[in-house]
């Protein structure tokens, strides 16, 4: 299952998870990063989409995607 709404945040990822997506979309926030920063603009909110989701699962104790998906 794809979710691809409303999602802004590295945390908006894991709950997408937790429920069952199996992809997440983040098509708004990519054009705007986009817009505004060019490509380094993207790459930067991109791997702070990706460091969020690492620190709210390390700091939950999920060492894998599919330690949340269990939960």
């Amino acid at each position: 299952m794809l979710f691809d709404s409303g999602v802004r945040s590295g945390s908006d990822v894991a709950k997408a998870i937790a429920l069952g997506a199996t992809a997440v979309g983040i098509g708004r926030p990519y054009a705007h990063a986009l817009a505004v920063g060019g490509t380094d603009g993207l790459v930067h909110y991109l791997r702070s989409v990706l460091a969020e989701l690492d620190l709210l699962m390390a700091i939950n104790g999920y060492p894998t995607i599919a330690d949340i998906r269990r939960t």
